[in-house]
């Protein structure tokens, strides 16, 4: 289920006139945490993507372009592992890592990073990256609101894999969107099989779709007429008919 904090989130988001909704997630979080940067970048199974969705300045977003030209870096550590990378004084870790973007990354000004994956199983969605000018790691409440942010994120790349197909980019993003009688149909049938709540099984359709670069109604539709069957293991999905 998702928690308040991430539904208060994708809220003030919704209700926000100004910019994309990655721009107001990432000022969102810069606002929120004790951070000097916030970016949000897209991510493939084979590493950065290249696509850096929104950044709050111009080094947070050349450190993410970084990452993708060297190929190294938190961001691709933290979606190849699926768990947070928390470097809270790259000094003292020292450059062995990482060893050509730390350097860059300290020549910048950054003194720590923590990368957080947008991931639902398998599927590698993105990743949340937090910059910051002093070295010190999260506080616990710091680092449950920066995963309540890396979860809305989540969410929102999603959602944004729907807007050629809905044409509503900014429509709400705190719940189901999808106007589609065969989504509905499709979110309800892997509630019951999966026994996950409804936002759960959106989330799991609209991941799929984004994976396989299909849209959700087509994906909806291979579950109705029971050509997809989703099951409990990472890859969400087997491909094959409901037996």
């Amino acid at each position: 289920m998702r928690g308040p904090r991430v539904t208060e989130i994708l809220s003030t988001i919704a209700e926000s006139g100004e910019g994309t909704p990655p721009a107001r997630l990432c000022a969102e979080c810069l606002a929120a945490l004790p951070v000097s940067g916030v970016a949000v970048a897209l991510m493939t199974a084979d590493g950065p993507s290249g696509v850096v969705l929104a950044a709050t300045d111009g080094r947070a977003r050349q450190l993410e372009e970084l990452q993708f030209a060297l190929g190294e870096g938190p961001c691709a550590a933290a979606s190849g592992s699926g768990r947070p990378v928390l470097q809270p004084d790259l000094t003292a870790v020292g450059s062995a890592r990482w060893s050509r973007f730390d350097a860059a990354a300290l020549a910048a000004g950054v003194r720590a990073i923590f990368a957080f994956p947008l991931r639902v199983g398998a599927i590698r969605v993105g990743v949340l990256d937090l910059y910051r000018d002093t070295a010190g790691p999260l506080t616990d409440l710091d680092l449950a609101d920066a995963l309540a942010f890396a979860e809305a994120a989540t969410v929102m790349v999603l959602h944004l894999q729907d807007h050629d197909e809905h044409g509503a980019a900014n429509a709400a993003l705190d719940g189901p969107i999808d106007s589609q009688a065969v989504v509905h149909q499709a979110t309800g049938m892997l509630t019951i099989q999966l026994g996950i709540g409804l936002d759960e099984a959106l989330l799991r359709l609209r991941a799929y779709a984004y994976a396989t670069g299909q849209t959700v109604s087509v994906v909806a539709a291979d579950v109705v007429d029971r050509r997809l069957s989703f099951d409990d293991n990472e890859s969400g999905a087997t491909g094959q008919g409901w037996s």
